[in-house]
């Protein structure tokens, strides 16, 4: 069935840029764009149904490709105390930190972690945010990292958005490996992730490589086992050091490195070379009131992609807005207005690897789009808060709540 979407302005990004077209118009047949164009030039055809969009400015729909979405319990109250000047190290001690979480997870039935989890992914979605990725990460065995990548396909099924699963078993220390590490990363590719991967659970494996999780070796075991199950990597890397884990990232192919505030230029290049996409982070860097800024003149001289992402996540990102996300990455990583909204479509879409399908208006890709009461795309991410006065399509229909 077609439709034809009439009356607006496009910013299509198709070139990592606004790629405006003024006047324009969309036509869908079914989930895809059929066609795309200046007003004037619109197909004659017997059309199901014509939209008028008023004027509005359409981008694509925008991409999350990084978030801790399920999980149990928040730390809300550990906020607090770091507030009142009681240190990260102190809470961990308490049993706090991630191991709260860990805790709080697996006690959490699947039908809790969903509930829970489909009012924080429903903010992103009324924030025009039509495509996610989710990790597990805080199960740390087989049957609550199981639980949690269950939770994230009902996701996908429960709401109008592609929803992209990534197996973090490698994100912290299980307690049951306490003093194990080697171990645990052997129960991970020889256990866990051969299992989980023959269930159908995984689209892409990601690893924490830092001094407080794991080693660039023991990352490598990871993707060498990833590689052998044809499943892409990504990699949290070069948040608290520098250990030259984007580097590792580019080796194999990575998807996408992230964080990245103590990468070298080295890195850059290497990840230029690979096609790697460096996500950024700001929700984190802002949360934990971060001093050392991600080496942005190396990522533009050498071209890496750039994508922003929210990190939402109970404890150094729980943040419900990716519009919001925009605005930081402009003000605290002087990402350009066009830059940033290009982080959130066609560069999102290289870090998950939709780029083929999403992140840009064009024809053949899924009409994914959003359709914004506004005078220009700045506006996007000028405006910080609210509810901008939007119409989300997805796949061809309009989502309605």
């Amino acid at each position: 069935m077609k439709k034809l979407w009439t009356n607006c302005h496009i910013a299509t990004m198709q070139n990592g840029d606004y790629s405006i077209i003024e006047n324009a118009a969309i036509v869908t047949l079914g989930p895809h764009i059929h066609w795309i164009g200046p007003q004037k030039n619109v197909p004659v055809d017997d059309y199901a149904e014509t939209i008028d969009l008023n004027a509005a400015w359409v981008t694509p729909g925008l991409i999350d490709c990084h978030t801790h979405s399920v999980f149990g319990g928040n730390r809300s109250v550990e906020f607090e105390k770091r507030l009142q000047g009681i240190s990260y190290a102190e809470i961990a001690a308490s049993g706090g930190g991630i191991a709260s979480t860990v805790r709080a997870t697996r006690e959490a039935s699947e039908a809790e972690l969903l509930n829970a989890a489909l009012k924080r992914v429903l903010c992103l979605l009324k924030d025009g945010v039509t495509t996610i990725e989710i990790k597990s990460g805080y199960g740390l065995d087989y049957e609550n990292e199981r639980k949690m990548l269950r939770v994230i396909r009902q996701i996908a099924d429960a709401l109008p958005m592609t929803v992209r699963s990534t197996c973090l078993a490698a994100h912290a220390l299980a307690p049951e490996y306490q003093g194990r590490s080697d171990a645990y990363i052997e129960y991970i590719c020889n256990e866990m992730l051969p299992k989980l991967a023959q269930e159908g659970l995984v689209d892409a494996v990601d690893a924490f490589c830092e001094h407080l999780a794991f080693s660039p070796a023991q990352v490598e075991r990871v993707f060498k086992t990833a590689q052998h199950l044809n499943l892409p990597v990504k990699l949290h890397a070069e948040q608290l050091s520098s250990l030259g884990g984007s580097s590792l990232a580019a080796r194999y192919h990575a998807l996408s490195a992230d964080h990245l505030e103590f990468m070298t230029e080295d890195d850059a290049k290497a990840m230029a070379a690979s096609g790697t996409v460096a996500v950024l982070l700001p929700g984190a860097f802002y949360f934990l009131r971060e001093t050392q800024y991600p080496p942005l003149d190396s990522l533009h001289k050498h071209g890496v992609r750039i994508a922003l992402s929210s990190d939402l996540n109970p404890g150094t990102s729980p943040t419900l807005s990716l519009r919001l996300m925009l605005n930081m990455g402009s003000t605290l990583f002087r990402l350009t207005p066009e830059q940033a909204l290009a982080a959130v479509t066609i560069n999102a879409a290289f870090a998950l690897g939709l780029q083929d399908t999403h992140g840009s208006l064009e024809q053949g890709k899924f009409a994914d789009f959003i359709a914004w009461d506004i005078e220009h795309p700045s506006e996007i991410v000028y405006w910080l808060g609210g509810d901008l006065s939007k119409r989300i399509i997805r796949h061809g229909t309009e989502v309605s709540f």
